[in-house]
């Protein structure tokens, strides 16, 4: 049998999405990530853009978080760009108390702000039609302090009606990501795959993803992903996720 990179890619995509049914009893969560963005060549080593996210989560029943940001593009050689860029993030939250057993206490729910930053720096090599890249991304999040007037009592099944203040506070990232591509001559299809590691002193999260972007000219470009995220020492306890993902970006 003869494989061809998108063969290739559907076969990839199938095999990640085996923890999806095989977990499906046990907490794990469906979302739809979508982005739309727009992005400025200034000449040959410069490019600025900018983007706009939707997130969904609780099975896409529920919004998670919307964000904005913009960046800045540096082709400091042939194999190497560098980067940075801030993204204003507004999120759906769920922060949860719990008794000493182990059993919820009390629950509040509230939408907040962060703050974001990050600079990056990515090496790539091409071989034939393929290409992979390493990059190396630092990010800053500072989450703003939150006032909430009650929280959900479980055990008095009502609110509490007390006020609770939750401080603000600031995380440091290093995102390291790996990523295949493969670009399928005269069609603008490219088709990859890729795994992030998110470490602040111990590995947070894990992403693993495969999916296809399509150049339909040389200024529209489409792509869908399949995306598995999987949490470690997550102080929120959110589940796994599995993640259909959307993006359009258009380029000038």
């Amino acid at each position: 049998m003869k494989y061809t990179p998108l063969t290739l890619i559907a076969l990839l995509l199938i095999l990640l999405a085996q923890p999806q049914a095989a977990q499906a009893d046990g907490g794990d969560d469906f979302g739809i990530w979508s982005t739309v963005g727009v992005e400025k060549k200034i000449d040959k080593r410069w490019r600025i853009g900018g983007e706009a996210e939707w997130r969904t989560m609780d099975d896409a029943s529920k919004t998670d978080r919307w964000s904005f940001g913009v960046y800045g593009q540096y082709k400091v050689s042939s194999w190497l760009k560098a980067s940075a860029g801030y993204d204003l993030l507004v999120d759906n939250n769920y922060k949860y108390s719990y008794h000493t057993d182990g059993t919820p206490n009390k629950k509040a729910h509230y939408w907040g702000q962060r703050h974001r930053v990050n600079v990056a720096l990515t090496g790539s090599y091409h071989f034939g039609h393929f290409g992979l890249s390493l990059r190396e991304r630092w990010q800053y999040t500072y989450r703003h302090h939150k006032s909430v007037p009650e929280r959900y009592d479980f055990d008095q099944e009502d609110y509490d009606g007390k006020p609770k203040t939750y401080a603000g506070k600031g995380s440091n990232v290093l995102r390291s990501r790996l990523k295949l591509d493969y670009d399928i001559a005269k069609t603008g299809l490219e088709p990859y795959a890729s795994v992030e590691v998110y470490n602040g002193w111990y590995i947070k999260k894990v992403r693993y993803t495969a999916g296809l972007d399509w150049s339909i000219n040389k200024h529209h470009e489409v792509g869908i992903y399949y995306r598995l995220q999987t949490l470690h020492h997550d102080d929120d306890e959110d589940p796994d996720t599995h993640i259909l993902g959307l993006s359009y970006a258009f380029r000038f």
